[in-house]
């Protein structure tokens, strides 16, 4: 950082920083996502601000130890980060087993920490880590949802009582590629039929659809009662 700015040296900074931000939270709003357009903006302009404001104090740190202007410069960036990080931390939800928020968390502290090098000075290493950030949101974003991955439902079906309907149903889904579990059994007192819930899963690609084939061929033998996709296999 030079020990004195100039007015152009600033405006340069916050210019460049509010595009990083703008074309981040472009990225992230256009998804959908809490942290969209002005959230990253203005996380990532509070970050320079603060680098600047340290790099302006700059001359006046290394005074003798009775003067006022003795500091460490670097905790009003530092600062910045723990802010971030608490931020980031309530912006991370989790309802049971299904966890959300991670990546704008991880969103909101990457362009804090391009704020902090764009307002320090350090334009080369900002504009590289805006580039890669936006390579891992938007290309590899299409990368990602093709990596297969685990899904989980919960398959009822209705069958009359005392039928082998537990072995032949398991027997189905394993031969058309899915790994299902027994989970139980209920009915009513005075029904003859039984309600049998099971527990399948398969990995399958973000991309692909829910697995309608499934519940189709189940259909074919049983009345499917519900098919409940478990809460990380929502896409």
């Amino acid at each position: 950082m030079p020990l004195h700015l100039t007015w152009q040296d600033i405006v340069v900074r916050l210019f460049l920083t509010m595009i990083a931000g703008a074309l981040i939270g472009f990225n992230r709003g256009m998804g959908g996502h809490a942290a969209g357009l002005r959230t990253t903006m203005l996380v990532s302009l509070a970050a320079s601000v603060a680098m600047i404001q340290a790099n302006i104090l700059l001359s006046l740190g290394g005074k003798t130890s009775g003067s006022f202007a003795v500091m460490d410069l670097m905790r009003l960036p530092l600062g910045i980060l723990t802010g971030v990080g608490f931020i980031g931390g309530g912006a991370i939800l989790r309802r049971g087993d299904l966890v959300t928020g991670v990546t704008t968390a991880a969103t909101l502290w990457v362009v804090t920490v391009i704020g902090l090098c764009l307002g320090g000075g350090q334009i080369g290493v900002g504009l590289a880590a805006t580039v890669l950030t936006l390579l891992t949101l938007w290309a590899l974003k299409w990368f990602d949802i093709w990596i297969p991955r685990e899904n989980r439902a919960l398959l009822t079906v209705k069958t009359e009582l005392g039928s082998s309907s537990v072995k032949d149903l398991l027997d189905v889904l394993t031969q058309a590629g899915y790994k299902a579990k027994f989970q139980r059994q209920s009915r009513n007192d005075d029904s003859q039929h039984a309600e049998l819930a099971f527990e399948v899963s398969w990995k399958q690609p973000e991309i692909l659809s829910s697995p309608l084939d499934l519940v189709e061929l189940v259909n074919e033998r049983y009345r499917v009662v519900s098919f409940d996709l478990a809460p990380e296999s929502q896409h």
